[in-house]
């Protein structure tokens, strides 16, 4: 037991101290719960994105597979090149129960086949397909992304309040607890020492009053 000032003053400080370690736990426990329940939404849709990603990367395949066979390897080569470019994403924060998440806003990925920078007189229409089908999966890749980080930032927050409810539960409570009762004890053994020495104090008081007056008559007899 670590050093603790025996007083009433103390024992009141550590009642307290309970008090709100209990409250600061039963309001991370609660968050807890809350964050558990985001995360299963989340897990819903991370599921729901991917297999979205798993359909539509392949349909690509399959669309490049019917263009390389229609227009030939070179021809698609050619327009991929074509059609080369850099994809804006932005990615901000917003707060899921006071965790902070990404969210990442992007311009629609899919263009119209005038946008994609090869010529349609020269080109077949496989390759405006396999061009699509492959800008679609780029959508579902990102959505997915954006799904699996708020997933990892939920769980992280959820495994660090899992640590601080187990910390105070099974460490911080359980000392401030016994320190508590060490207190009470030792002022309890206090207070039955203060009284048992009253009570000595009192009896040693009456047995003078009662040999005062033997001593008088002794002495007057002499």
């Amino acid at each position: 037991m670590p050093a603790v000032s025996i007083t009433r003053m103390e024992l009141l400080a550590k009642q307290a101290q309970i008090v709100l370690a209990n409250q600061g736990r039963d309001l991370l426990d609660q968050k807890r719960t809350a964050l558990m329940r985001e995360l299963m939404r989340v897990v819903n849709r991370v599921l729901t994105r991917s297999e979205a990603l798993e359909q539509s990367a392949t349909l690509a395949r399959q669309a490049l597979a019917r263009a390389e066979a229609v227009a030939g390897t070179e021809a698609v080569r050619s327009a991929a090149l074509a059609t080369r470019g850099e994809l804006a994403i932005e990615v901000q924060a917003t707060s899921v129960m006071g965790v902070s998440v990404p969210v990442i806003e992007q311009k629609r990925v899919v263009r119209s086949a005038l946008g994609r920078g090869y010529s349609l007189t020269g080109t077949s229409v496989t390759i405006d397909e396999a061009a699509a089908a492959f800008e679609t999966e780029v959508e579902s890749l990102i959505a997915l992304a954006e799904s699996e980080l708020r997933l990892r930032r939920l769980a992280a927050e959820i495994q660090r309040t899992s640590r601080r409810v187990n910390a105070l539960e099974h460490i911080l409570i359980p000392r401030l607890i016994a320190e508590r009762d060490y207190i009470q004890l030792a002022l309890d053994e206090r207070e039955r020492a203060d009284h048992l020495r009253l009570k000595r104090i009192k009896q040693a008081r009456q047995r003078r009053a009662i040999q005062s007056p033997q001593a008088r008559a002794i002495f007057t007899r002499t």
